[in-house]
């Protein structure tokens, strides 16, 4: 059983502040993940949580215990790093082994502990291998291990596919998925990939700029965003937002046209949020937003069209594959009026939409 409480973190170093006070909870067994742009903080604060770094301010508690204090060894988490880490002396079954020993096990129970992770990894035709040896996603995965066979309460991964080409990058987060689905246990993973959030976890954690955005499953943060920043990076391709405002019951955009989209926020202004499949392109001028095609990216299952609006917005429009739409094309783009977002155009956060006055 493993729960953390996270309560005021801050990590400053030096006079930078880069972590402004994180308050969070995570159950135990779940898969949680850290998501956000380079230098948000995500990583400095898997580090605070293994003790690899002392916080400035405020108390991380494991199972009601505090861990401030707490040296990492003696913490029950093990991490795994971005970079492998692994020795490159030491053949696989030596990598795997060395922490297990550090811990006083005995040799009977090392040895069944690499056993039955070579077993979930699918190890034991590479146990005499040293790491150059090895291919990457090979290599993570003895990483992975060797932090197994330790059996912490709490697992933490920093971006531990950034190394990976794409297919080693698909196959090794299935493996990801596998192992905690097989053992159970709470895993915290710092990406700043969010398609690897989104497949991944139970909950996200969306960070910038040291402070957190919000919180909830994959589909609470896909379907309800609480602000323009959690909108436009949670999904791809991103959320095109427009500014609009208010006449009777349309939304206008500034000599680009105007649609209905049924109930309205209050107010007269707001951000648009659209998705790509929220959106529909219908072929020269007519009742909707005016738009010129850019060009199509084909999928094969689905393509998406770019289009450039009015006000130089570039939208996407997922589009069956077989619609052929050229480049400088005039297209109307209209919009499923249950599938759009609105936001404040003062500080980005959510609105409630309400009957139309």
């Amino acid at each position: 059983m493993a729960q953390l409480s996270l309560r005021g973190i801050k990590k400053r170093f030096r006079n930078t502040e880069v972590l402004h006070g994180i308050d969070l909870e995570i159950g135990d067994r779940e898969f949680v993940v850290f998501v956000g742009p380079s230098g948000c903080g995500k990583s400095t604060l898997l580090r605070l949580i293994a003790g690899l770094d002392p916080m400035t301010d405020g108390e991380f508690l494991l199972n009601g215990r505090r861990m401030n204090e707490v040296p990492p060894s003696r913490r029950g988490i093990a991490m795994v790093f971005q970079s492998y880490a692994l020795y490159p002396h030491m053949d696989v079954y030596e990598n795997m082994a060395f922490g297990a020993r550090l811990m006083g096990l005995d040799k009977a129970e090392v040895e069944r502990r690499i056993a039955e992770t070579t077993r979930m990894l699918r190890l034991e035709e590479l146990l005499q291998r040293k790491p150059r040896e090895l291919s990457g996603g090979q290599r993570q995965r003895v990483a992975i291990g060797r932090a197994l066979v330790r059996k912490p309460e709490v697992f933490l991964l920093d971006e531990p596919l950034s190394n990976l080409d794409a297919a080693l990058r698909s196959e090794v987060r299935l493996e990801i998925a596998r192992l905690h689905h097989d053992i159970g246990g709470t895993m915290i993973y710092v990406t700043h990939d969010q398609v690897e959030a989104m497949t991944l976890a139970d909950k996200i954690v969306v960070m910038n700029a040291g402070r957190i955005e919000q919180v909830g499953s994959p589909r609470e943060l896909y379907e309800t965003p609480a602000n323009t920043f959690v909108a436009t990076f949670i999904g791809s391709p991103r959320m095109t937002l427009l500014d609009v405002t208010r006449d009777g019951e349309r939304l206008v955009m500034a000599d680009g046209g105007s649609i209905a989209v049924g109930a309205l926020p209050a107010g007269s202004a707001f951000r648009l949020g659209l998705r790509s499949d929220a959106v529909r392109l219908a072929r020269g001028q007519g009742d909707g937003f005016a738009g010129q095609v850019v060009y199509t990216e084909y999928l094969g299952d689905n393509a998406y069209v770019y289009v450039r609006l009015a006000d130089g917005t570039l939208l996407a429009a997922r589009t069956a594959p077989n619609d052929s739409f050229a480049p400088d094309e005039p297209v109307t783009v209209r919009v499923d009026p249950g599938s759009v977002h609105f936001f404040s155009a003062e500080d980005g956060r959510r609105l409630t939409q309400q009957a139309a006055e």
